[in-house]
């Protein structure tokens, strides 16, 4: 299924960074994201710190957020977008699931359902993780994902009971 120049077509992104001035990633990656005619923003949910889930020991905590778009880009290339703005953003791919200046992952497109080694929607592991429904939740509580309501999902997150508001923290700081 591929937009036509007339189609806008819904699209959940998940955000997220743990190396370098994190907030200031998210903030500016947002901004690129929408920098296009054929993407425009519908919402955007608060910036939330979690624990790296996976990958190598001792990484420094993630910033996630999640944003809805509608975009009259094909799937693909929306992905191409999305990694065009990781790389403005210094991203590398040298260690699977290692620490990053910025992720960008396309959670849904539609109720597109596609599965081929370079882009799977929804994403195969948003199920299962609470830093992409728990802000997502916050800006579509009516949320669901393949079926089963977000919130549901997120009640068997194991990384659910390692989420802080971020902004809260930052009001929380000396200044």
């Amino acid at each position: 299924m591929s937009a036509t120049r007339h189609d806008w077509v819904r699209s959940v992104l998940a955000l997220g960074s743990n190396l370098g001035a994190r907030a200031e990633t998210l903030a500016e990656a947002t901004a690129d994201l929408v920098d296009r005619p054929e993407v425009r923003l519908v919402d955007v949910s608060p910036v939330i710190r979690t624990k790296p889930v996976g990958g190598p020991a001792g990484q420094p905590d993630f910033l996630n957020m999640v944003m809805i778009v509608e975009t009259t880009l094909g799937p693909y290339e929306l992905l191409e977008h999305c990694h065009a703005v990781e790389a403005k953003h210094h991203r590398t791919r040298e260690v699977r699931w290692g620490p990053r200046t910025l992720d960008v992952d396309i959670i849904t497109y539609g109720d597109l359902e596609l599965d081929d080694p370079e882009l799977t929607i929804p994403h195969p592991r948003a199920a299962e993780r609470a830093f992409v429904l728990f802000p997502w939740l916050v800006i579509e509580p009516l949320a669901v994902l393949e079926g089963h309501p977000v919130v549901e999902l997120l009640e068997y997150c194991s990384d659910a009971d390692g989420i802080e508001d971020f902004d809260m923290l930052l009001d929380q700081e000396p200044q």
